[in-house]
């Protein structure tokens, strides 16, 4: 970690940040201190090659079929998401996102860069996640649920659609049990680095309107080595 300071984050110095391999957190929601992080290891999931545990994969492949039980959107309500993020929980009393990183954030979502993958139910929001996306990288960040595997359904659909544009990196920064299930592995900063370099020059677009998300997944769970 690189000492905390209180300056103030602009989208410029996270998009620059991200590039070095630093990405911050701070201390609390009420702690206006900044930290920024750089491990040792880092956190990754393959995009081709990601594991769904197979009830998971079973529930997916229903939705492809009558788009139950959630409606997965692009980008709709981004702030909803990282607030929710945000929000302490029982199982996560404290979190690192406080109102400046949550600012900055919503910013980069205006700018393009950074995006939210979530599950509507009843015209409510129950689950979803968000993350920056520069070049070929994608930056998970946080992710929530207050309904059955939402999240789960949320990062699924989300290597989905990087699979889709071509991305080549999808950087979680730590691992969890969560992300376990799916395969989430850890490399040494130095080949981190190695990967993101070329990664960040290459040309992908998170957005596209060629094709609706039922399609995306789909493809993705028809297509892949998925197992």
């Amino acid at each position: 970690m690189v000492s905390p300071n209180s300056n103030i984050i602009t989208s410029k110095l996270l998009l620059a940040a991200y590039s070095k391999g630093l990405f911050p957190m701070a201390n609390s929601a009420t702690d206006e201190q900044i930290g920024w992080y750089c491990p040792k290891l880092r956190g990754q999931i393959s995009i081709t090659d990601m594991h769904i545990p197979r009830r998971l994969k079973k529930n997916l492949r229903q939705m492809k079929i009558n788009g139950k039980p959630y409606d997965i959107r692009i980008n709709t309500d981004f702030k909803h998401v990282i607030n929710a993020c945000a929000r302490a929980t029982d199982t996560r009393p404290e979190t690192w996102i406080n109102q400046q990183i949550t600012d900055a954030y919503c910013k980069l979502n205006e700018e393009g860069y950074a995006h939210s993958i979530e599950c509507w139910q009843d015209n409510e929001m129950v689950g979803g996640l968000y993350g920056i996306a520069i070049g070929a990288a994608f930056f998970g960040e946080s992710m929530f649920s207050t309904a059955r595997d939402a999240s789960k359904v949320a990062l699924v659909h989300l290597v989905a659609r990087l699979h889709r544009a071509e991305f080549e990196i999808l950087d979680t920064q730590f691992t969890n049990e969560h992300l376990e299930q799916f395969g989430v592995y850890e490399i040494s900063h130095k080949d981190y680095m190695k990967q993101l370099e070329p990664a960040l020059n290459k040309q992908c677009s998170f957005n596209f309107d060629n094709a609706k998300e039922i399609q995306i997944i789909e493809k993705y769970l028809d297509t892949s080595d998925i197992t």
